[in-house]
């Protein structure tokens, strides 16, 4: 009964957004060429553009430490709210290439009090949270997030993702260039994202912030594990919204059913789960099997665009390498986990977990 109510709510939630475009296919490869691993086999010689990202997925797997490996920023520009900087992956679009992220200090308890860097990272305890907002977030959303965190003396940096908000490109309504039919092009913003991450770690560890935690929520959930695999400083990270490959929530889920009629007018589901390996979280679990930092997944019991059986994978692979990783199911959906009641209990799960971990 209660699946039937939350996958109803679900499609209405998901029928709200009515400015989805079903883009053409198109493979990308130009996206791929300044990859900065090495990687250059983009000549055909007789192969098809499949096998090049077949290939270039291989590789990027293969050296993932260089893959995510984000080289230092020397143009950081903070004005006590906005932090600026240039991302590390330059794209054709200009707007796309300036990193914006927002900071929440720990706020004195007396307007009196010294307000000093030095100070606000005493408050902290040294302790700052990385957020990572799902696809498609609004310039205000998941700001709450960031002041509960200050609430239980957690600083935050909420990051904008590519093609978000300030990173829009002139004329869209959408942040359609970070999941599309444009294997390429998908397959850069993503790793771009990893690596925009990672500079903006380098500068919560150079303002005195040593306890470092990520938070994500369903695009952001990925970007940010991935995050959290590669970079060590991460100490602990919640994600919301958990699943196993990139390319199978795409092909599955309602929220990018429209991808998926740009996708399958030339690739079928094994097709594009390989094309989108590189920035799968289940390529790299592997990783985790010596580690000991802690990490929260959460998934959703009735969840139709991160499916049950997709988290599954990730679980699975979880066990099978025995990762230091806990995990919650929440009786709800994708959409629904944002709502009453369960948006309260999400963010006593994040507190809670921030609050004994970092």
């Amino acid at each position: 009964m209660l699946k039937q109510v939350i996958h109803k709510w679900e499609h209405k939630l998901a029928r709200r957004d009515n400015n989805r475009v079903v883009r053409p296919f198109e493979w990308g490869l130009e996206f791929l060429k300044d990859n900065g691993f090495g990687y250059s086999n983009f000549h055909l010689n007789g192969r098809s553009a499949r096998d090049v990202i077949l290939d270039f997925n291989a590789h990027a797997i293969a050296q993932s430490s260089k893959f995510f490996a984000a080289p230092p920023v020397s143009d950081f520009q903070f004005d006590g709210e906005w932090l600026r900087f240039q991302s590390s992956v330059q794209t054709p679009y200009a707007e796309n290439n300036t990193v914006h992220a927002r900071f929440f200090p720990v706020p004195p308890k007396s307007p009196d009090k010294d307000d000093s860097r030095e100070a606000q990272v005493a408050r902290a305890n040294r302790r700052a949270v990385l957020l990572l907002p799902h696809w498609n977030a609004k310039l205000e959303e998941h700001v709450a997030v960031c002041r509960l965190l200050n609430r239980i003396g957690i600083a935050t940096l909420r990051i904008t993702l590519p093609y978000h908000d300030k990173r829009m490109l002139t004329g869209f309504e959408r942040a359609d260039y970070m999941v599309s039919a444009n294997v390429g092009r998908t397959l850069q913003a993503n790793r771009q994202a990893v690596l925009d991450c990672r500079s903006a770690i380098d500068w919560l560890m150079a303002q005195g912030y040593d306890r470092i935690g990520i938070i994500g929520t369903s695009l952001g959930s990925c970007i940010g594990f991935l995050t959290f695999i590669h970079d060590e400083r991460i100490k602990t990270g919640v994600y919301n919204h958990v699943s196993s490959y990139f390319g199978d929530v795409v092909w599955e889920g309602i929220t990018t059913s429209h991808v998926r009629r740009g996708l399958e007018q030339e690739l079928g589901r094994d097709d594009v789960r390989r094309s989108w390996m590189a920035i799968s979280p289940n390529a790299y679990i592997h990783r985790l099997k010596e580690n000991h930092r802690r990490g929260l997944l959460i998934s959703a019991r009735y969840d139709l665009s991160f499916t049950p059986q997709l988290s599954k994978l990730l679980f699975d692979e979880c066990d099978r390498h025995s990762t230091k990783l806990d995990r919650v199911t929440v009786p709800c959906g994708h959409y629904t986990l944002g709502r009453m009641p369960y948006k309260y209990y999400a963010g006593y799960l994040i507190l809670n977990y921030f609050r004994k971990h970092l």
